[in-house]
């Protein structure tokens, strides 16, 4: 039997559902600009921040998040909306250059029925994507294999911001 190795995932599994219930894992990166370079924060803007998605499901996955601590889309002001429509677009500018791909996947999953993660605060999830680049692994080990690691991909795409 082969094995797949993915040390960084153990953080994901020990910290659990319930770990997270009473902190809201954006606000607290929002709030804490000291550390952009560890949370893997690409750049800052008014409203909204972009940075990786700690368990990407491929290299280059960013998220886009407002600073307001929201989960309701039709109620956010347009300020916000609209600053997080910018800043996708700047992030898939920057994905473009860095990771030429052959299109995107773009969304955001609103409440806990939906599938969102972190169903309390607003974002939007930006990935790079290539012809081919789903393969047994995911389709059949449900296990996803990345070419580099976080440090390297944040490498690339901050210059980018």
């Amino acid at each position: 039997m082969e094995r797949l190795w993915s040390p960084w995932r153990a953080r994901y599994i020990a910290s659990g559902v319930d770990a997270q219930k009473d902190r809201c894992v954006f606000c607290a990166i929002a709030n804490d600009p000291e550390h952009d370079e560890e949370n893997f924060v690409l750049h800052r803007a008014q409203h909204c921040f972009v940075l990786l998605n700690l368990y990407p499901y491929i290299s280059g996955h960013l998220m886009i998040v407002p600073y307001l601590h929201t989960s309701e889309f039709d109620s956010t002001a347009k300020e916000i909306t609209d600053d997080l429509m910018d800043q996708t677009k700047r992030a898939q500018t920057a994905l473009r250059e860095v990771y030429k791909p052959a299109g995107f996947n773009m969304g955001m999953n609103l409440g806990l029925a939906a599938g969102a993660g972190i169903a309390d605060h607003l974002h939007i999830h930006l990935l790079p994507r290539w012809s081919g680049d789903t393969n047994f692994m995911t389709t059949v080990g449900e296990t996803r294999v990345l070419p580099e690691d976080l440090p390297t991909t944040y490498s690339k795409l901050r210059p980018k911001f």
